[in-house]
C-alpha cells in the first residue's frame, strides 16, 4: 500500500468519500503484547476528532489502576475533545480466576456489558468502541460468537469497534474489517519477571 494508496479498487458503487467513511470493525489479537495499547491509541485518535469514545473492559480487573483509564479521562473531561465513557466489567477478576462463586459472578458482568455495549450500538452511543479483552468471554462461552457477529455486523450508523483478546474466533476475524495477530518474540516475563509500572500499567 504505498503512499496510503489501496491496491485495489472494488466495483462497489460507492464513491471515494463513502468508501473512505465506512463504519470499520478491527480485531488486535494473538499472544503478543500490545493489543490493549494499540487500540487505546485509536481511542487517543478518536478523542482528537471530536469523537465520542466509549471503553468496555471485560477482563481486567476493576481494582487495577490502568494508565491509560486515567489519561483517557482527563482528556475526555478537559472540553477540547470528544468524550470519553469507561466501563469496567466485574470488580476485582480477571482471566486467572480459580473461585467458582467469582466465576459466575464474573460472567453475569460480562453479559451485563455486552447487553450495555449492544444497548449503546442501537442508540449510536459513541463513534468508537473498544471492547477491550472481549474474546475471553467469547472464547469461555459466556457470550455466543454468532449473536456477536450479528449485532456488529448490523450496527447502525457510522460506528467504528475495535476488539482486543487472544484466540479471536475465525466467525470474528472473517467479519472484520482489521486484523493484526499480534505475535510474541520476546517477553521479560519468559525470564521470570513480573509486570512493571508504566510498562504493564
Amino acid at each position: 500500500m504505498p503512499q496510503g494508496q489501496p491496491t485495489t479498487v472494488p466495483d462497489d458503487g460507492l464513491t471515494t468519500r463513502q468508501r473512505r467513511n465506512r463504519p470499520l470493525l478491527l480485531v488486535h489479537t494473538g499472544a503478543g503484547k500490545g493489543k490493549s495499547t494499540a487500540a487505546f491509541g485509536l481511542a487517543l485518535r478518536a478523542w482528537n476528532q471530536g469523537w465520542p469514545v466509549g471503553v468496555f473492559q471485560f477482563v481486567k480487573s476493576a481494582k487495577w489502576r490502568v494508565g491509560e483509564e486515567r489519561a483517557l479521562k482527563v482528556l475526555g473531561d478537559s472540553g477540547e475533545g470528544g468524550t470519553v465513557a469507561w466501563h469496567k466489567m466485574g470488580e476485582g477478576w480477571s482471566w486467572i480466576q480459580r473461585d467458582p462463586d467469582a466465576v459466575q459472578d464474573s460472567e453475569e458482568a460480562a453479559r451485563e456489558g455486552w447487553e450495555q455495549v449492544k444497548r449503546d450500538l442501537a442508540a449510536e452511543t459513541y463513534k468508537l468502541y473498544v471492547l477491550d479483552e472481549f474474546m475471553y468471554p467469547l472464547k469461555w462461552g459466556w457470550i455466543p460468537v454468532d449473536e456477536v457477529v450479528s449485532v456488529l455486523r448490523e450496527r447502525p450508523g457510522a460506528q467504528h469497534v475495535v476488539v482486543t483478546g487472544r484466540n479471536a474466533p475465525e466467525a470474528l476475524v472473517e467479519l472484520a474489517d482489521l486484523v493484526t495477530d499480534m505475535s510474541k518474540v520476546k517477553h521479560p516475563m519468559d525470564a521470570g519477571q513480573k509486570g512493571q509500572r508504566g510498562i504493564e500499567w
